[in-house]
């Protein structure tokens, strides 16, 4: 996929169904980057794609411990999620041996942008945008761009269908 694909979420529901349509072109292997603001809807994302690919147990933000394994309920691969936010340095992701799980699990990362990229020649990067106007204002919008081999023959434009 060359340049970046932009979708209009205008609320959480819209944010929870790009991430089940998400599920449905990901795979093993992955690694999903996701960044935004505080509140932008990063978890929520998450939650869509969990649900996506049918993995047991409620997705949270994994904020305090850092990184949580959501077993799949279907033979599917695992969700891993992990929020990024307190690691400062490329030694802490190492730390978390996310490399271990990578091949298996779809592995989603908050926060990530400029620490994760080395895990993976291949990923999907999604930077969801409020617009002007503060929290009150529902709407997002995400930018979708896919990095490597694996992303080039991808459409990222239906997902929300």
């Amino acid at each position: 996929m060359s340049g970046r694909t932009a979708l209009s979420l205008p609320d959480a529901e819209a944010t929870q169904a790009l991430g089940r349509g998400l599920a449905r072109v990901l795979r093993a292997g992955d690694l999903v980057v996701l960044t935004g603001a505080l509140g932008a809807g990063k978890t929520t994302l998450t939650q869509g794609i969990g649900a996506g690919l049918r993995v047991r147990g409620r997705v949270s933000s994994p904020t305090f411990i850092i990184a949580r394994v959501h077993p799949s309920e279907v033979g599917g691969p695992d969700l891993v999620h992990v929020d990024a936010y307190r690691l400062g340095s490329l030694d802490e992701v190492d730390a978390l041996d996310l490399d271990t799980s990578l091949e298996d699990s779809v592995t989603v990362v908050e926060w990530g942008a400029g620490l994760v990229e080395p895990l993976a020649q291949d990923r999907l990067e999604v930077e969801l945008v409020r617009p002007r106007g503060g929290e009150g204002h529902q709407g997002r919008e995400a930018h979708l761009r896919g990095v490597g081999a694996r992303w080039a023959q991808v459409e990222l434009t239906g997902l929300l269908q």
